[in-house]
């Protein structure tokens, strides 16, 4: 048995799981769909920032778009490390598409003029 805390509302439901991948404890159906892919194939979002070639700035935050797979993060956190851009930047914009083949990009979250 496995014991998680439902993170996809609020309300925080402690989910028990057992080795059918039954899911109790939980509030809503989203609780079971949370419980099994955290158990299965857990990702997760990565937020850093970059370094940017600015008169006003230093660093760009910047975040995945959509979650990767948690054994990646360290990989990806190394791929963003690398990057550099110059400014002007909206926020949206792909700083690194498709990073490691995951099909996920890495987009700006701050706007910055010059």
């Amino acid at each position: 048995m496995v014991e998680l805390i439902c993170i996809t509302c609020p309300r925080g439901c402690h989910l028990q799981v057992d080795e059918n991948l039954n899911v109790t404890g939980n509030m809503c159906p989203r609780g079971a769909a949370y419980a099994k892919a955290e158990l299965t194939h857990p990702t997760r979002m990565v937020t850093s920032s970059v370094s940017v070639e600015s008169e006003v700035e230093a660093r760009l935050p910047v975040k995945t778009k959509d979650p990767i797979p948690k054994e990646l993060i360290f990989k990806v956190m190394e791929e963003i490390e690398k990057v550099m851009v110059k400014a002007p930047i909206k926020i949206g914009d792909v700083i690194i598409k498709d990073v490691l083949g995951t099909g996920v990009d890495i987009v700006a979250t701050k706007n910055i003029e010059r």
